[in-house]
């Protein structure tokens, strides 16, 4: 009887654990937005990220004056709710560094964004509710 309680035990702290795992995989999981103006203009951003534990990738889709870009998430890290991660960026031949630091609060992302040595903004990405 003692062993098939513990047994039990095991398992359902096993399964707590994991369930605890994808929920924090999944609060940064999809597509965000954010539109912010900047010393360039107006820009509006497509993150989609995907989470694999405290790992994070995807890619950033970027729209300035009609042109759109796209570049690679790199670096991502999610711990807890707080993510960092960086994209590159060809300003004039020029491969710039953008560094963003933030946490998730419900549907929110809030980022502080450094374009290399240029400019620093505080953003916010709010999450895209597929519909179905």
């Amino acid at each position: 009887m003692k062993s098939s309680l513990k047994l039990l035990s095991t398992v359902l702290l096993s399964l707590a654990l994991g369930l605890v795992a994808r929920a924090a995989d999944a609060g940064i999981n999809g597509k965000w937005n954010a539109e912010f103006e900047s010393q360039v203009g107006q820009q509006k951003y497509v993150f989609e990220f995907k989470a694999d534990g405290e790992k994070v990738t995807g890619q950033a889709t970027s729209e300035r004056d009609g042109q759109k870009s796209v570049s690679a998430i790199k670096n991502g890290k999610l711990v807890k709710d707080e993510v960092s991660f960086t994209e590159t960026l060809k300003i004039q031949d020029m491969d710039i560094a953008v560094e963003y630091k933030g946490k998730i609060v419900g549907d929110e992302i809030k980022l502080h964004r450094k374009v290399g040595e240029f400019a620093e903004y505080d953003i916010v990405a709010k999450r895209v509710v597929e519909k179905k």
